[in-house]
C-alpha cells in the first residue's frame, strides 16, 4: 500500500507564496505518475499539476505560470511551489499517485490526507 503524507499548508495574503511537500512511503516503485489535486468547499476535485516518471509535466490552466511542481526521486518527495497566489486558489490540496498520468483524479489510485491552503484578499 503506497502512503502519501502532505504539509506545508497554510494561510497567506493574495499574492504569497507557499510551498506544499508529500512524502511517499514503499512501495512508491510502482508509481509511474504523482501529482497534486485541489479540492474547494462546493466544487468537485481538480488537477493542478502532475508529472510522470519520465518527468513529464502537465498544468492546468488557471495555475500555469504560477505553479511550478518538481519531485525528489532520492527521496520520495513531491513539491507544490505555489507563487501569485489568488483567493480562488483556497482549497484542499491533495497529493496523487497512480499508474496513469493526467489531470482527471480518475487515474489516480492513491491518496494523501490533504493540506489546507487558505488565500486572503
Amino acid at each position: 500500500q503506497v502512503q502519501l503524507v502532505e504539509s506545508g499548508g497554510g494561510s497567506v495574503q493574495a499574492g504569497g507564496s507557499l510551498r506544499l511537500s508529500c512524502v511517499g512511503f514503499r512501495p512508491t516503485f510502482i508509481i509511474r505518475c504523482m501529482g497534486w489535486f485541489r479540492q474547494a468547499p462546493g466544487k468537485e476535485r481538480e488537477g493542478v499539476a502532475v508529472i510522470d516518471s519520465g518527468g513529464r509535466i502537465t498544468y492546468a490552466d488557471s495555475v500555469t505560470g504560477r505553479f511550478t511542481i518538481s519531485k525528489d526521486n532520492a527521496r520520495n518527495i513531491l513539491y507544490l511551489q505555489m507563487n501569485s497566489l489568488k483567493p480562488e486558489d483556497t482549497a484542499m490540496y491533495y497529493c496523487a499517485a497512480g499508474a496513469a498520468c493526467s489531470l482527471s483524479q480518475g487515474t489516480m489510485g492513491y491518496w494523501g490526507q490533504g493540506t489546507q491552503v487558505t488565500v486572503s484578499s
